[in-house]
Parts: C-alpha cells; structure tokens; sequence
C-alpha cells in the first residue's frame, strides 16, 4: 500500500498588486508523519529563491475546506465554493496562496485512504519515536 502521497497542484499567489499569478505547487502526505501535510513551493515562487515547505495538521485542511480554519502560522479558508485560501505567516512577511478546492479536497481523500480519518495516532510507532529521543538527549 502506498505510504507517501505528491499531488502536484496549480495554485494561484495572491499580490498585493492587481497581478497574481499562477505557481507550481506539491501537496505531500507520509504515513510516518500520520498528522501533517506538507505544501512546498519551488525556488522561483520565493522572493529568496529557496524552495518553500510548510508543514500543517491534516485536520486544519479538513476544517479550513469546510470554513475559517488556523489561528496561527497557516490559516485557510473557502473563497467560494471552486477556490480556497491558505494563507501563511513567517518572520519574513506573509504570503495568501489560492488553491483549487476539487485539487484539495482529491488530495485530503487520498490521505484517508493512506490513513483512515482517525486512525493517526495507531499509525505512530511511540517505541522507535522515543528511542530516537533518547539517543538525541
């Protein structure tokens, strides 16, 4: 069964100028990290040039996909009903990124199929996560 899951997705960067524009974007879930998705951005998306990954609780996707959703780094929310916004805070600034609602909500019942919604917690392997604990300490 698959354990790792890269949907490549259009989305759009919303400016503060009247010109967004369209990006390449990857969502990723892994059934090691049974909590997390993760959306990473390529280098020309970025006004440093580095690749860009954030890393956010597959249940905000679920409720932002529903309605407002975050109340800390990552925020997300329905702009309609084809388009939602996640929107994503840093030291540097922040950035609100549109994504088409069908892409996610294909994405987020690929990862229930990977990992049941609630099931996370039976999926982590406590004995190995606290070994490598104690070898770091």
């Amino acid at each position: 069964m698959t354990t790792v899951i890269d949907q490549a997705v259009q989305a759009q960067l919303i400016a503060s100028t009247p010109e967004s524009r369209a990006i390449p974007a990857c969502l990723r879930y892994e059934r090691d990290d049974p909590f997390a998705v993760r959306v990473s951005f390529p280098p020309s998306a970025s006004l440093d040039g580095s690749e860009v990954e954030w890393t956010f609780g597959r249940e905000l996707l679920a409720a932002g996909l529903r309605g407002p959703a975050g109340s800390g780094d990552v925020q997300m929310w329905p702009c309609g009903s084809r388009r939602t916004v996640l929107e994503f805070h840093a030291p540097e600034g922040m950035a609100m990124v549109q994504f088409d609602t069908a892409d996610l909500r294909r994405f987020l019942g690929r990862s229930y199929a990977v990992v049941p919604e609630g099931n996370e917690a039976g999926e982590l392997d406590l004995d190995q996560g606290l070994a490598s604990l104690l070898r770091d300490a």
